[in-house]
Order: C-alpha cells, then sequence, then structure tokens
C-alpha cells in the first residue's frame, strides 16, 4: 500500500477536531485559567515571606493561597474531562469514517491489502489520534502561553537568571530537534509492524482448520511470534527516541535549578535582589518544567499522530464505490437480459487476461449454464456483472443498457448472488437469511425455507432461527451453508439470479430438490449457473462453453454433445466425476 499523503498531517487532524472546536476553545480557556491560577501563586509566596519578616498579617494571603489551589485543582478536573470526552468523539469520528470507506472499497483495492492490516489501522492507528488531536493540540497552546507568562514573569524578577535559564533551554530545543524526527521514523515502523502482526493473526485464525490440518501450528506460531518481535523492536525504538526527548526538558530544567540556586544565592549575598525574590523566582522555574515537558511531551505525540494519520490516509487514498443506496430505486420484477460484447478483463495490470473478448447474449428468463475447465473465466462472468471489476475494453449489458448507466445500488438489488463457498457470516441464521432482504415477511421466509429444504435442519437447532451460527456459519455442515446462501439469494426475488458451484456440497436427494427451486426459479426470473454437474448442466435452457477466456459454443446439451469437442470431452469425464449412475447413464445414451 501507498506511504503517501495527500495533505500534511496537520491539515488532516484539524480537520478532525474542526467539529469540536467550541468544546477545545473552552477547555483551552480553562487551561489556561488553571496556569494563571499556577503562576500566581509564586507571587502569593514572595507576599508570605515578606510578611513574615515584617510580622504583617498573613491569614488573608493563607486563604487566597487555598482557593487558588482548589480552584486549580476544580478547573484542572473538568477542563481534562471536556478533553478527554472530545478526543474520544476525534477517535469515534475517525472509525466510523474509515469503517464506511472500507466497506465502500472496490473489490480490486481490497484485493490488494490484507484484512488484518485494515483492521489494525481501524482500531489501533485511530486510538493514536486520541492525545494528539485534542489534548496535545489544546496543551500546545497552552503550554506555549504559559512558558511565554512565566518566562514574562521571571524577566520582572531578574533578568540575569533568566538568560542562565534560557540558557539551558536552547540547549534542551537543540537535543529536541535531532530526536523528534527520529521518533516520527521510528512510530511509522512500529506501527506497520502491528498492522503486520495482525495481518498475520487474521490469516492463522481464519484459516484455523487448514492450519491444524496440515499441522502447521509451529510455523504459524513462530511467524506470529516474528511479526510480534518486529512490533516489539519498533515500539521499543520509539520509546528509546521518546524517553529522550521526554526527559531532556526536565533536565534542562533541573540544571538551570542548580545554576540558578548557587547565582541567585550569590545575588542575594550582593544585595542584588532579596531572598523573597529568589524564592518566587525558583517557584517560576519549578512552573517552567510542566510546560517544558508538555511541549516535549506534545512534539513526540505530534510525531506518533502523524504515523497514524499517514497509515489512516492510505486507506482513505484507496479507490471506493459511491454510496447510492440512499437513492435507490425500486426495481423491476421482470427477467433480465444479459449480454456481453467483446468483453476484454485482467485482475491487474501484471497479469495476463483472463476474458479474451467474450460475446454472448442471454435472452429474458430461463436458465443458462457455463460449463469449462478451470480458470476459463466462467465465475469472472459473475464478477463483472455484480461489477465488482471494471472490464478493460467491451461492455455488458443487462436489459439493452450497459452496466455503467445502472447505479450500483440499482444493478446489484436487482440481482442475486451465490458465491462458491458460499459464505455465511457471524450471527443468527434468522440474520443470515434476512441480510439480502432485510424487509422480507415472514411468510416469504417460510416459502423460502420450504423450496431450499432447510425447515428439517431448522427444526432441529437448539433455538431455530435465532441459533447463532457461529463465525463463518462454522455449526452449519458445508451443504447446509450452501442452502441457507442460496436461501438468501431467493429471499431477495431476484431479477437475475447467479449460482456458482451451488451443489457441489449438496447431497443426491438436496441436489434433486434444489434442482427444482433452480427450475421453479428460471419461471420467473433468468438464472445463470456455473455448473460442472452433469445433472445440473442438461436441465438448462442453454449453455455457454468457455475457454482460455473465451465463448467458444452456446447451445443445448444435445447440441453440444454432437457439436463441440469440448463439451463431448467434458460430458464424459469432469462432468461426469460429480454425478449419479443415472446421470452417467444420460449422458452416455446422448453420447453419439
Amino acid at each position: 500500500m501507498s506511504t503517501q499523503t495527500s495533505q500534511p498531517a496537520w491539515r488532516v487532524l484539524l480537520g478532525y477536531v474542526r467539529p469540536f472546536r467550541s468544546v477545545l476553545v473552552l477547555g483551552g480557556v480553562l487551561s489556561l485559567a488553571t496556569a494563571a491560577a499556577g503562576l500566581a501563586l509564586p507571587l502569593v509566596v514572595r507576599e508570605l515571606i515578606e510578611g513574615f519578616g515584617s510580622g504583617a498579617e498573613i491569614s488573608g494571603l493563607l486563604l487566597v493561597m487555598t482557593l487558588l489551589v482548589l480552584t486549580n485543582a476544580a478547573i484542572g478536573a473538568f477542563g481534562s474531562f471536556l478533553l478527554e470526552r472530545t478526543a474520544e468523539s476525534v477517535v469515534l469520528a475517525a472509525r466510523r469514517q474509515l469503517v464506511s470507506r472500507l466497506l465502500w472499497l472496490r473489490i480490486p483495492a481490497l484485493d490488494e491489502t490484507e484484512p488484518g492490516d485494515l483492521m489494525s489501522r481501524v482500531s489501533a492507528d485511530t486510538t493514536l489520534l486520541r492525545e494528539v488531536s485534542t489534548q496535545s493540540l489544546v496543551s500546545a497552546v497552552t503550554s506555549s502561553l504559559t512558558l511565554v507568562a512565566t518566562v514574562t514573569m521571571m524577566a520582572l524578577l531578574d533578568p540575569v537568571l533568566l538568560l542562565v535559564t534560557l540558557a539551558a533551554l536552547g540547549l534542551a530545543q537543540v537535543v529536541l530537534g535531532v530526536v523528534v524526527p527520529r521518533i516520527s521514523r521510528a512510530a511509522k515502523v512500529a506501527q506497520e509492524s502491528v498492522g503486520t502482526m495482525s495481518a498475520a493473526l487474521e490469516r492463522a485464525l481464519g484459516n484455523l482448520r487448514t492450519v491444524k490440518a496440515s499441522t502447521a501450528e509451529q510455523r504459524e506460531r513462530d511467524r506470529l511470534h516474528d511479526a510480534a518481535l518486529e512490533a516489539w523492536r519498533g515500539g521499543v525504538q520509539a520509546a528509546k527516541w521518546q524517553a529522550v526527548a521526554g526527559n531532556t526538558a526536565g533536565l534542562a530544567i533541573q540544571l538551570s535549578f542548580i545554576v540558578v540556586l548557587g547565582l541567585g544565592g550569590a545575588r542575594v549575598v550582593s544585595g542584588a535582589i532579596d531572598v523573597a525574590t529568589l524564592v518566587a523566582f525558583l517557584l517560576y522555574l519549578y512552573y517552567l518544567m510542566p510546560p517544558m515537558r508538555e511541549l516535549a511531551h506534545v512534539a513526540t505525540q505530534y510525531q506518533v499522530g502523524a504515523a497514524a494519520v499517514a497509515r489512516i490516509q492510505e486507506v482513505e487514498s484507496l479507490p471506493a464505490e459511491p454510496d447510492e443506496s440512499a437513492a435507490a430505486t425500486a426495481v423491476e420484477t421482470t427477467p433480465a437480459a444479459v449480454a456481453f460484447e467483446q468483453v476484454h478483463f485482467r485482475y491487474s495490470a501484471d497479469l495476463p487476461e483472463v476474458h479474451h473478448g467474450v460475446t454472448f447474449a442471454i435472452p429474458p428468463g430461463g436458465m443458462t449454464a457455463f460449463v469449462g475447465p478451470s480458470g476459463a473465466g466462467k465465475t469472472t462472468v459473475f464478477s463483472l456483472i455484480e461489477r465488482f471489476y471494471e472490464p478493460e475494453s467491451g461492455r455488458i449489458l443487462i436489459d439493452g443498457t450497459d452496466v455503467h448507466s445502472w447505479s450500483l445500488a440499482e444493478l446489484r438489488a436487482a440481482i442475486g448472488y451465490v458465491e462458491q463457498d458460499a459464505p455465511v457470516l457471524s450471527g443468527t441464521l434468522r440474520d443470515n437469511l434476512l441480510f439480502a432482504a432485510p424487509r422480507a415477511s415472514d411468510a416469504d421466509l417460510d416459502q423460502v425455507l420450504a423450496v431450499t429444504r432447510l425447515e428439517a435442519m431448522i427444526s432441529r437447532l437448539p433455538d431455530g432461527l435465532d441459533t447463532v451460527v457461529g463465525h463463518r456459519g462454522v455449526k452449519l455442515s458445508g451443504g447446509e451453508r450452501q442452502r441457507v446462501a442460496i436461501a438468501r439469494a431467493l429471499l431477495r426475488r431476484p431479477r437475475l439470479l447467479l449460482l456458482d458451484e451451488v451443489t457441489s456440497q449438496l447431497d443426491a436427494v438436496n441436489e434433486a430438490a434444489l434442482r427444482e427451486t433452480i427450475a421453479e426459479a428460471a419461471r420467473t426470473t433468468t438464472v445463470l449457473v456455473v455448473a460442472h454437474r452433469l445433472s445440473t448442466v442438461t436441465m438448462a435452457d442453454r449453455i455457454v462453453v468457455m475457454d482460455t477466456g473465451q465463448v467458444r459454443a452456446v447451445g443445448t446439451h444435445t447440441e453440444l454433445v454432437a457439436a463441440d469437442p469440448l463439451y463431448a470431452e467434458l460430458a464424459t469425464t469432469q462432468l461426469l466425476a460429480n454425478t449419479d449412475n443415472g446421470g452417467i447413464a444420460a449422458a452416455e445414451s446422448s453420447m453419439p
């Protein structure tokens, strides 16, 4: 994934906080009030010391000090709460924006990325925005103003001691200038390593059965351990430079304190200043430490946040489909016609073409089967109809209209698609069935359950339709998952039904029932099937034979057995491998 960003990190961060600027201003004002209360304390202390020497009444000064301390604590606590709440709101907004982007990503963009790394950007990287987008922004302003005010007060007390202090602070600034860029690089490496580790973990857990069946647990463990080690190294490197930056300011203040104490004592002895002024100056020097530390912390946090922003912007720059769901209107209920005209397509620029001028026309209604060797481009036909991918050239027409003239929402609302692996989502069985048609009635649901022979299975489940099916439907068999996916597509009442190897995991009884279901659906919709079982292919109204990314023949089973050598070979070998003896006998009887 590209590491370039479209705009500077600070501009992006300001964009995140802009909706909360009024709260941030209030938080900044409260922080300044806290700082002002703190700055007043040394002056009160000086008055107290002078009062002790002169024997003046000091109870009023003690009351003022108490009020300043209590006010400081109360305002500081409320201001901190406002900033933390706003920080969480910024993270929420960033996550919502990022999730919305991910769900509308174009499929080719998703093919080029690791899902685990994308999840890391949504969870870990957005979390890093918490401090840098609000607390650090306000702290940068308030700490700078506090620093200026403190230095001003110190200048009024004793310019000589101030020069000594500024010399030490200048040295600290030089050190920070060297360290801060290193923090940026280390933070980027650390966050990329976390993304790599998340991708490796998603890879292992998402295919845990394959891992166990291959006795590959140790190898995957080593892969994850290596990824975790890289994340640890990146984190330690970033922590090292953050520690250097964080303690540089404190060290400068402590050195200043020692020098000022010595030089200030000498100036007291010489009569240049009095003891009360020296104590007040030392207190101001002490008050320099929080804003100095805070500014150093802001600088390091900004580098970490900038690295997070860069990774988030990489996702934002990925090509996405328009969100047209709100503008979608009701589609027709009549069967759809489909045509491909000289379609050329490849999955990426560095891969060979999958389609070499694919051309065919399918009238509305009925069932059309796509057959051919593996890699012929059959499933790609379905992906192009759904506009998961775009052809390099040629046209794809639905009802005589180029698919690019359809809104994506309306196009996909007219299509029911059952993928080859028949995915089932985590959640209840009811959630899965209603996933594509959330407004379907109970009567519609009962009808679809009947035609897909799911009623018996549901009756055996402990909670019926409300049974949780587990991650990827792990609590269902392969055949059950396939029937659930088919029922989900049928419940949508599509004009065009795309079925990719839907009988591959069904037994003979359920396959026969599904053939009846497909035949019934073909009376009211256009059904396209990628199939290898001869029993499914022979019931098609037409068969499209594909080979090496081209359509080589179109016809019925009987016509193609006689006219196309490839189909005749498939009918006696590959197609027969997944059928029963009755199908074999039927095929053999149809052979010339």
